[in-house]
């Protein structure tokens, strides 16, 4: 491809100083063969053979190739080529054929970057074009002052015409590189955008799939190591913990095809076994319920209209989906750093202000060391969740040795109805 241009650039650079050269020569032909019709409409053209005649082509000739071998330097082939008219004032009223020239000279020049450089070259390629014209007109006329003012008038014409043309070249040219830029700039926006929506939906994703898995592992694998102290000793209390591993092992690949659907492009699962459930205030219940089934000592407590609110749209299906993952976290970090320690989860609703969902356990029990994990993203996904719904986390140690997780969810709309239980779950 480059070399194709690199071609079609070398052909043009021959093309136009020939196609010059072939019009001048042929007005010139035309203008002698005008001046041998009638002497008095062509006056003081020299005849074919003529020494003035081998002269004016050669100066024609000279323009020619001065285009062709100059075009690295505009402004000096402007003044070269201008300098040939004071030279074709042999021509008499046939001049004007090495115009052509100086126009394709002048449009080259004016083209040429930089422009503030251009005005001293225009007025030199002028003066030397109403000199060349001025001459032929007293050598052909006796009236002076009219000769004058046809020179500076074809001096002024010469330059001025494609001076205007190459503007307006220049412009168009700059307005489509414009164009092109901002359409490059505007490309380069939306891929920017697409690639930050598909990252966060990537972050998104592996926040899920973090908080599904990371709880339901965490409770199958204290009860998997209370399964390998009881097998010999409690066997009946064995094939309970079994069941329950196979209970959270379901609820694992139940909530993964929850999101697997949510993920699809379709309204309905394809799945029979029933809708796809979206995590809410209300299933925090069930969750601590869970929770206490593998073996985790957690309670339960709640303060206000709980699932009024859950039902009252006050609070997005994504805040309460927050929600839900963040005590799912919680209790799955407890279960994995401080495992035998009393955990407490507090859902309370303040009138007016916000839903406070509290998460907190104590330092492990005696004769329970304290797990060390390597750093994982379940604290990032924490503080995700918190920004994309506009809630507060806080989370830190606490003075006992303990853990506390605590976000506070804005409400909207809060029922006036306000009730208070306090109790553990059972």
């Amino acid at each position: 491809m480059i070399e194709r241009l690199a071609q079609h650039g070398r052909r043009t650079a021959y093309v136009v100083p020939a196609a010059c050269w072939v019009l001048s020569m042929s007005l010139l032909a035309a203008s002698v063969m005008v001046q041998q019709s009638d002497p008095s409409a062509a006056r003081g053209v020299p005849g074919f053979g003529d020494a003035a005649w081998w002269w004016s082509a050669a100066v024609l000739t000279l323009q020619a190739v001065v285009l062709w071998g100059w075009r690295a330097y505009p402004r000096a082939a402007l003044l070269a080529v201008a300098a040939g008219l004071p030279a074709l004032m042999f021509l008499g009223e046939a001049i004007g054929v090495g115009l052509v020239a100086v126009l394709v000279a002048t449009y080259r020049a004016a083209l040429a970057p930089p422009a503030r450089r251009l005005a001293p070259t225009l007025l030199g390629a002028g003066a030397l074009v109403a000199v060349g014209v001025t001459a032929a007109g007293i050598r052909t006329s006796s009236a002076g002052s009219a000769a004058v003012v046809g020179g500076l008038l074809q001096g002024l014409a010469a330059v001025g015409l494609p001076l205007l043309l190459a503007i307006l070249v220049g412009a168009r040219r700059e307005a489509d590189a414009a164009l092109a830029g901002t359409a490059e700039a505007q490309s380069r926006e939306r891929d920017a955008l697409v690639q930050v929506v598909v990252e966060r939906e990537r972050t998104a994703m592996a926040r899920e799939l973090h908080d599904i898995a990371a709880h339901h592992l965490s409770g199958i694998a204290v009860m998997t190591a209370a399964i390998g102290r009881q097998i010999d000793v409690d066997p009946e209390g064995a094939k309970r913990a079994v069941a329950q591993v196979r209970e959270q092992s379901t609820a694992m690949l139940r909530d993964l095809r929850n999101l697997v659907v949510l993920l699809r492009d379709t309204d309905a699962p394809s799945d029979p076994a029933g809708p796809v459930r979206v995590e809410t205030l209300a299933g925090i219940a069930d969750l601590v319920g869970r929770a206490q089934e593998s073996g985790l000592d957690v309670a339960l407590e709640t303060s206000g209209p709980v699932e009024e609110v859950a039902a009252s749209g006050a609070i997005g299906p994504l805040a309460q989906l927050a929600a839900y993952r963040v005590v799912q976290e919680a209790l799955a970090n407890a279960a994995r750093h401080a495992h035998g320690a009393r955990c407490t989860v507090r859902l309370d609703v303040r009138e007016g202000e916000h839903v406070e969902v509290l998460v907190r356990n104590s330092a492990p029990g005696r004769g329970e060391a304290l797990v060390h994990h390597d750093p994982g993203y379940g604290l990032v996904g924490m503080r995700e969740r918190a920004e994309l719904t506009g809630a507060t986390l806080r989370y830190g140690a606490t003075d006992d040795g303990g853990w506390r997780v605590a976000l506070a969810i804005p409400v909207a709309v809060v029922p006036a109805a306000q009730t208070t239980s306090t109790g553990e779950a059972s």
